[in-house]
Order: structure tokens, then C-alpha cells, then sequence
């Protein structure tokens, strides 16, 4: 498939990091989300990295999805990169304004961060703080927009000079599922143009209106110009799923998943949440477009290297494996004997 991607004048054209060299290369990519530590202990954030790296091209830091806070997820990046790991550094707009993204994007680029997430944030009202100050400064396309005017053009938007612009791979978010639904392969397409390079969607579980979403987007050319990855992610139990559906932003559950999880035992839920996102990433594999999932499982990162396997995604591509000193004490721990 011939595409047409946004690349940076700064490179030769040789991929920027292993998530974009495994799209690249016409590979099914995978990548999952850490979810950040309410923690000041960076072993927290290599356990669960430790976790994803063998079954991922690209691990997740997210930044404070649905305006809860946990560790930064710039700290996240700079962990993950001591330790080898491959980071997609979520940014959301909410927080912080233009000059501190800015000079973030820069930071996590001199950390040695190449996967940028461009995001404008749930509002506050969602979060468990919300009395706190809204900034959103800039949106999502705005934020493509100011980092890659930074990578191609070596300048900040106020047009003075980098010495080193910052040779980002960037991405954006999208959700096929909210209304206007007509209105959303548009505004993939604004993101497009504003500098997405690959995309990650809102969780998957009604496959006729991904497929729907995909087709307009296959007839707009926009999977020539970016790598989409579908959002999945296994549900822990019926009254989960519904929490997630009325409680968490943008997420839509269709009747029948819900009522397929109520019709086993609750021991036994958890087992069906798997088996369904199984079946949902070999449904989206089929869909043309579709470049690789993103995976999301909040507090069950043990189960991403299940769903990873059993859905036939193993071995990994270009799997790098680089010894850190906090990895090594996790994996002598792991084989001390029981005292």
C-alpha cells in the first residue's frame, strides 16, 4: 500500500522510533497503556512496563486521562526511556499551556521520547478534582500543529529558532463512536492535516460502526496518510462495563456485550471480558485500514500479555532488549525463592 505520510525535513526519512518502523514496515502493530502509579516509586512504573515490553511496540504514558491525577506522564517517559523501553508520550492539553508544552515536547525528545499522543483532555468536571482551573490553551489539532511547526520548521510559535527541533513521530486520538458520527471521519482528516501520523482510537466494542467509520476514512484516502490503531481492552465484569459506559467520557458499550457478560456466573466475567476483546481485535484485523490496536487495560496489565498471545500477535517485531539496572532488581526479585 503506497502511502504518503508527514515527514519531518529534519531526517533522512528513516523511521524516528520502533512504533513507527513496525508501521512502517507493514506490520500489525500493538501498543497498551501504563497506567500511571498514584506513587512517587519508579519501580511501580517498571513492573508494569516490564509487563507490556515483550508483547508491545509501544508503551502508553498517560497524562491524567479523565482529569485524575497520577505520576506526570513526561516522568513516565523519562522512567521508561532509562530503561530501553519504547514510550508514547500522552500530552493533553488540559493542564498546561502553550510555553509548557512546548518546552515538554522538547524535553521528552532531548530524554530520547520519539512517540508523541496529541490530546485536548476530558474536562475537569470528570476527574475526582473539580474545583481545579481549566487551561486548554490549545486543542488537539492545535497541538499537532505547534509540534510540527517546532519538528519540520525548527522553530516555536513565536517563530524564534531550535538549535535541534525535536524529531517526533505524531499521533492523535480519535473516537468513532460519539456523535456526530457522520462528523468524525472530518475531523480525523483535520488531524491529518494538522500533522497526525498515526492515530489511536476510543475502545471498540460495536464493530459495525468501526467498520462504517473505516470505510469513510478508506474512501477519504486518510489510511494512506496515517496508521490507525483500533482501542480495545478487556472488561473486568457486567457492572464494570457499565460503569464505564454512563461514568467514563466517550466510551459507548453496546446492550449486548453488557448482557453477554451478565449471562455467566461473576467468577467467571472476568474470563468473558477477555474472550470478547480477543474476538473484537481479530473482528478489526479483517477491517481494511486498521494498522494495529491499542490496548487499555486499566489495572489488569497482567492480562495484555494473554490477549496479546492468544490473539495470535506474537512474536513482536524489532523487539529491542536494552538491560536496566531497576529491570535486573525486578527480575532477581522474581527469582529469589520464598523465605
Amino acid at each position: 500500500m503506497q502511502r504518503d505520510p508527514v515527514v519531518s525535513i529534519f531526517h533522512n526519512g528513516e523511521p524516528r522510533s520502533r512504533l513507527e518502523r513496525v508501521l512502517r514496515s507493514g506490520r500489525f502493530a500493538v501498543t497498551a497503556e501504563l497506567n500511571p502509579p498514584d506513587s512517587a516509586d519508579p519501580q511501580e512504573v517498571y513492573d508494569a512496563a516490564l509487563v507490556l515490553s515483550s508483547i508491545c511496540d509501544g508503551i502508553n504514558a498517560v497524562d491524567a486521562s479523565g482529569a485524575n491525577c497520577h505520576m506526570s506522564s513526561v516522568a513516565i517517559c523519562a522512567l521508561l526511556t532509562r530503561a530501553g523501553y519504547e514510550p508514547v508520550y500522552q500530552v493533553s492539553c488540559r493542564d498546561r499551556n502553550r510555553i509548557a508544552i512546548q518546552g515538554d515536547l522538547l524535553g521528552a525528545a532531548a530524554m530520547g521520547v520519539r512517540n508523541v499522543l496529541c490530546i485536548t483532555g476530558d474536562d475537569v468536571t470528570a476527574g475526582d478534582q473539580p474545583e481545579a482551573k481549566r487551561v486548554f490553551d490549545l486543542d488537539s489539532i492545535q497541538l499537532l500543529h505547534t509540534a510540527r511547526i517546532m519538528r519540520d520548521y525548527g522553530v516555536y510559535l513565536s517563530g524564534r529558532k531550535l538549535t535541534v527541533p525535536p524529531p517526533l513521530f505524531l499521533g492523535a486520538a480519535e473516537n468513532p463512536f460519539a456523535p456526530p458520527f457522520d462528523w468524525r471521519p472530518q475531523r480525523l482528516a483535520k488531524k491529518v492535516a494538522a500533522g497526525a501520523e498515526f492515530i489511536q482510537t476510543q475502545y471498540c466494542f460495536d464493530i459495525p460502526r468501526f467498520r462504517t467509520f473505516m470505510q469513510r476514512v478508506c474512501d477519504l484516502g486518510l489510511h494512506e496518510k496515517c496508521f490507525i490503531l483500533a482501542g480495545v481492552g478487556p472488561l473486568r465484569s457486567a457492572g464494570a462495563a457499565e460503569f464505564m459506559r454512563t461514568k467514563v467520557p466517550g466510551v459507548y458499550i453496546p446492550d449486548a456485550v453488557i448482557e453477554r457478560l451478565k449471562g455467566v456466573p461473576k467468577n467467571k466475567q472476568r474470563a468473558e471480558g477477555k474472550k470478547i476483546c480477543i474476538e473484537i481485535i481479530q473482528q478489526v484485523r479483517e477491517i481494511a485500514g486498521v494498522a494495529g490496536i491499542h490496548i487499555m487495560a486499566y489495572r489488569q496489565e497482567e492480562l495484555v500479555a494473554e490477549i496479546v498471545e492468544e490473539a495470535g500477535l506474537l512474536p513482536r517485531p524489532f523487539r529491542a532488549e536494552v538491560p536496566h539496572p531497576a529491570r535486573e532488581r525486578h527480575l532477581h526479585r522474581q527469582e529469589e525463592p520464598a523465605r
